[in-house]
């Protein structure tokens, strides 16, 4: 029973924090799918919006560090002007990705990037990539 109530704990240690940081309320998504049909990098995603929502709502934290979905996210907003119950899931993506940086997890490393890679990015990307996947 201890185990129970330790893991209750700790899944709602989650759910608070992506509330505190993002300022949603992701206990009034009902799951209608409008964010994934919504979005944009839909087929890039390991997981749809939609999946992300219930996996927050669920507590299922070790699940959603596995996903890309927080970091291929483009944050363009499809999803929270579509979304019937008015959650801004760009800022709930955002507060994924704030979580696992604090865990000072980077997505990805500036210098192992090879340098016929760096000279074919456009560096506005390369910027805006490294201060979202790089703590």
């Amino acid at each position: 029973m201890s185990l129970l109530i330790a893991l209750r704990t700790i899944n709602d240690e989650m759910r608070r924090k992506i509330k505190e940081i993002s300022g949603q309320d992701i206990s009034k998504c009902f799951q209608c799918g409008t964010c994934s049909a919504s979005c944009p990098m839909e087929e890039h995603l390991q997981a749809p919006p939609r999946r992300i929502m219930t996996l927050i709502q669920f507590g299922q934290s070790e699940a959603l560090d596995l996903l890309n979905t927080p970091w291929v996210c483009a944050s363009c907003h499809n999803c929270m002007v579509r979304c019937p119950r008015g959650i801004d899931i760009t800022r709930v993506m955002e507060a994924i990705r704030l979580l696992r940086l604090r865990q000072n997890i980077n997505q990805v490393e500036p210098s192992n990037l090879q340098p016929e890679e760096v000279v074919d990015l456009p560096q506005i990307a390369m910027v805006s990539g490294f201060r979202k996947m790089t703590s």
